[in-house]
C-alpha cells in the first residue's frame, strides 16, 4: 500500500528499486575523483563569479571607447558575460573562469562537444540565476540538465 505522504515528501516509495548512486555522477558514467568527476559547487560559483568580473572589465573597456553609455552598462555585462562564456565553451569546451579553476563544461549524451546552441541555452538559464538553485541528487543545477551538459574537472 502506498503512503499517504508520498505525494509530497521526497523519496521513493519502499522497496522502490530506482537505482542508486553511490557518489555525485555515478548514474552519468563519470568517475568518483579525479579528471572528469563532477566539479564540487564552491569551484562552480568562484569560476562564475571570475567570468562576470571578466565581462565586466571588456564591458567597461567597450564603454571608455563610446561604444554605449555608462547607463547601458549592466546590459552591456550580461551581453558579454553571455557571448564569452557560450563562444568559449563552444571553442575550448570552458569559460575564462572555469579555465582558471581546471574546470570545462562536458555533453553527458556522447556527444563530442557542446553546441553553440546548447552553450547559449546554458547562458541564459545560468543568467535567470533562478534555474541554478535547483539541484539533483549529483548537484547539477537545473541548466545543466535541460542542456544535457556537466560541469566537470580537467
Amino acid at each position: 500500500m502506498a503512503r499517504a505522504t508520498s505525494s509530497w515528501l521526497s523519496g521513493g516509495e519502499p522497496g522502490d528499486s530506482s537505482p542508486e548512486s553511490n557518489f555525485p555522477g555515478e548514474l552519468l558514467g563519470l568517475p568518483q575523483s579525479g579528471s572528469q568527476s563532477l566539479a564540487p559547487t564552491g569551484r562552480r560559483i568562484l569560476a562564475l563569479l571570475l567570468d562576470w568580473l571578466v565581462a565586466y572589465g571588456l564591458a567597461a573597456l567597450m564603454m571608455s571607447f563610446g561604444l554605449f553609455s555608462q547607463a547601458m552598462l549592466s546590459t552591456a555585462v550580461l551581453v558579454v558575460w553571455l557571448l564569452l562564456g557560450a563562444v568559449s565553451v563552444r571553442l575550448f569546451g570552458f569559460s575564462p573562469g572555469q579555465l582558471a579553476l581546471g574546470l570545462m563544461v562536458t555533453p553527458i549524451d556522447n556527444r563530442i562537444h557542446v553546441g553553440l546552441g546548447r552553450a547559449l541555452a546554458r547562458g541564459a538559464l545560468l543568467a535567470l540565476v533562478i534555474p541554478a538553485l535547483f539541484m539533483d541528487s549529483d548537484g547539477r543545477g537545473l541548466q545543466d540538465k535541460l542542456t544535457h551538459t556537466a560541469v566537470v574537472r580537467r
